[in-house]
Parts: C-alpha cells; structure tokens; sequence
C-alpha cells in the first residue's frame, strides 16, 4: 500500500480504493481516472505543488477539468504569489512520482487548499498515491487529516 493509503487506515478514515491499469499515453490522466472509475469528471480531483513568494511549497486540490488558479492559491495562503513547484521538486517533497501525487501522506506535509467545489459533493476522488490508484473520501476527510482550507482556486 502507499502512504497515502496507510496514513488514511492507520487514522481510522472511511475510504475507498479503486486501481484501474493507468494507460501512460492518455492525453489526461485525470480524465482517465474519471472514465475508469465511471464516474464524473468535476469529481476527480488533482493534486498540485506550488511554490510562495519564492520560498515555501503549499499544496492545491483542484478538479481534473479545471486549472489551478495561481493567484487564488496565493491570495488563500497569504502570499504575493504562486508558481508551479519544478515536477522533480514535487516528487521530492511528497515521496510521488507526478500524476500520482496524493494530497494524503507526503513525505514533507505543505499547508492544503481545496477548491470550494468540494464541499459541494458528498465523495471526492484523487491519487491514492500513485498512478492507476484512487482513493474516495468524504470533503470532511481533507480538513480532519490535513487541515486543509477550503477556497475557490479552479479556473474552469
């Protein structure tokens, strides 16, 4: 099992696993979680690293349809602004290989934002940790675990 995984297992959090074989050509690999799991893809959401003011790493979960929106994210962190976290950073600091980054279980934790449209769903869908792994929870589940924040950071 991953992290990801054991972090939600060992905390006694109700979830989900769903695998499914990761095609590494697809164009997006959110939209092949949606499809594979069968379900819609503003459910699917995607995990992102950032990086504020030049300094520090913050973490965005945003639906796989959407993008992250820089100065959302940066603004919800109190920062002057965000930039994408370099991939190989990322998987340094969260212990996943890019496109199977989970918000849950990285190796160096980083404050969490969540899209708003979250709240609005009773499961969300992301990486259980690696590519062709879901994890299922709850909305609730990002703030009891990460203490994650809730904003409106997509641009649709």
């Amino acid at each position: 099992m991953t992290p990801a995984i054991e972090l939600l297992r060992r905390l006694g959090i109700a979830h989900d696993v769903r695998e499914y074989v990761h095609d590494p050509t697809h164009a997006s690999w959110g939209e092949e979680a949606a499809a594979a799991l069968g379900v819609e893809p503003d459910t699917v959401f995607k995990t992102l690293l950032v990086t504020l003011d030049e300094a520090t790493t913050a973490v965005g979960v945003v639906p796989v349809g959407a993008r992250l929106d820089l100065k959302a994210i940066a603004a919800a962190a109190g920062a002057k602004k965000a930039a994408m976290t370099d991939p190989a950073e990322a998987e340094r600091r969260t212990g996943y290989v890019v496109g199977g980054i989970s918000p849950f279980g990285q190796k160096r934790p980083s404050p969490t934002f969540v899209d708003e449209w979250a709240t609005a769903l009773d499961v969300v869908h992301c990486s259980g940790g690696r590519r062709g792994l879901e994890i299922s929870v709850a909305p609730s589940v990002f703030v009891e675990v990460l203490g994650a924040t809730f904003a409106s950071i997509a641009s649709w």
